[in-house]
């Protein structure tokens, strides 16, 4: 369920940074996409359904609507799993005896450069379709499904857990419970990652707008984030812009993390540890 629109890959001049000061409250008061009320009627058999439709097309989906930036859809993964890499070594300087989630792995295209890092490498998705094309292209990770509520892991079993654009696709009545999810089958002491779409960017909220998949997608502000799993027990939680810049080099990278404070990234992440216990 991994969706990646073009809102993640628009140079900065066209990330809304320079916008009237109504486009910006436009963005503060969230009118993009579905409104909530309208959203709780979409299930998450439908959101598997979508997917499911998708998955055989899904990658040449995206790579047609990048074309304009002259990237392929892999250069901005490989951006997001250095995030995930760095982060998680951070956090776990040796990370060979981990365990970790990919929840909401969708086609598991975080999964190649993962071989062998890691203890084990686990995905889960609701899309059946999505799941049985990742098995067949990554053998490497232990694949499962499940209907979007209860995850099929014991307490505590994952060191890491990261999600990446996938909870705008959760309907948000059961946001608290996807949160409390992650917050059982993360050990203590373990890292949680978040990666979202930036509602506070105007250009991200019309991309989403407009585009097919994220046709039902309910952008969540960096805070309501925050404070949803800080509710949940997480402590140290914190959010990041990113791509505020296409973070191509070393010049431009350190720039992308320099700039990450400020609300222009196309996208954010959240971060934060599960107390020991």
């Amino acid at each position: 369920m991994h969706d990646h629109t073009r809102a993640e890959f628009l140079p900065a001049a066209r990330l809304g940074v320079c916008r009237p000061r109504q486009a910006r409250a436009d963005c503060c008061n969230g009118r993009v996409g579905m409104t909530e009320q309208k959203t709780s009627q979409v299930t998450q058999a439908q959101v598997a359904t979508d997917f499911d439709n998708v998955a055989g097309d899904y990658e040449d989906k995206i790579n047609s609507a990048l074309a304009f930036a002259g990237r392929e859809h892999s250069f901005y993964i490989d951006i997001k799993r250095e995030h995930i890499l760095r982060l998680g070594r951070e956090h776990f300087p040796d990370q060979t005896e981990l365990d970790v989630l990919d929840l909401g792995c969708g086609l598991g295209a975080y999964h190649p450069g993962l071989e062998g890092k890691f203890r084990e490498l686990h995905g889960i998705d609701v899309s059946a379709q999505s799941v049985e094309l990742a098995a067949a292209r990554h053998p490497f990770v232990h694949y499962s499904t499940f209907d979007g509520a209860r995850l099929p892991y014991r307490d505590g079993q994952f060191s890491i857990v990261f999600t990446v654009c996938v909870m705008h696709h959760v309907p948000p009545p059961q946001w608290t419970g996807f949160v409390a999810e992650i917050f059982r089958v993360t050990k203590a002491g373990g890292l949680v990652l978040v990666f979202e779409h930036n509602p506070y960017n105007p250009a991200t909220q019309y991309i989403v707008k407009t585009c097919d998949i994220d046709k039902d997608a309910v952008l969540l502000r960096p805070g309501k984030l925050r404070r949803m799993f800080a509710d949940a027990g997480f402590a140290k939680v914190e959010t990041k812009t990113i791509i505020s810049v296409p973070p191509a080099g070393q010049f431009l990278s350190r720039l992308d993390s320099f700039l990450g404070h400020l609300p222009f990234g196309a996208q954010y992440y959240l971060s934060g540890v599960k107390p020991p216990a």
